[in-house]
């Protein structure tokens, strides 16, 4: 699957496999979406053999890229979301998952999110912890540094999952 992704988006940007711009490019964009994020975009990384520092500070900082708009703005657009039927299912949904995950970062502030971001987990991560911390109405600025600390550290732990043992079994 990861693969068939990375192919897409090298296809998509008009480059291949052995164009560093296109492999750049693909990083940067699976960075920057949510779920995938900075741990796919490291892994594909690695598939892509793109250098190891290279790569991390590509996906770390397109994996930063949207939390400031997320933490700024996804209050207001859930808001302008629920008023219409096309979206208001979703948008609940959005935030029934939100409150499900808030319990830990409520009860310890902001180590609870940065826990929450830099455990590279499944559904953890920058675009979740910004959510729940607009959600739970968190100081912005705090938010933002800890977020950022926090996709620091799951990338430092991606890094060496993706690059070690990723490239251990793929060569």
């Amino acid at each position: 699957m990861t693969e068939a992704l990375i192919n897409f988006f090298v296809n998509l940007t008009g480059g291949n496999n052995n164009s560093e711009i296109g492999k750049i490019i693909v990083i940067s964009i699976l960075s920057m979406l949510p779920i995938i994020e900075l741990r796919g975009g490291l892994i594909a990384a690695a598939l892509l053999n793109i250098n190891s520092g290279l790569g991390f500070i590509v996906c770390y900082l397109f994996n930063l890229l949207p939390i400031p708009f997320i933490l700024l703005l996804i209050n207001w657009i859930f808001k302008q979301l629920k008023k219409t039927e096309t979206f208001k299912k979703i948008v609940i949904k959005m935030e029934e998952k939100v409150a499900k995950k808030k319990g830990t970062i409520e009860k310890y502030g902001y180590l609870g999110l940065f826990l929450f971001v830099a455990i590279p987990l499944p559904g953890t991560g920058a675009w979740t912890g910004a959510l729940i911390a607009a959600v739970l109405e968190m100081n912005r600025k705090k938010s933002f540094l800890v977020i950022a600390i926090g996709v620091f550290v799951a990338g430092l732990i991606m890094m060496a999952l993706s690059y070690g043992l990723l490239k251990g079994i793929f060569g």
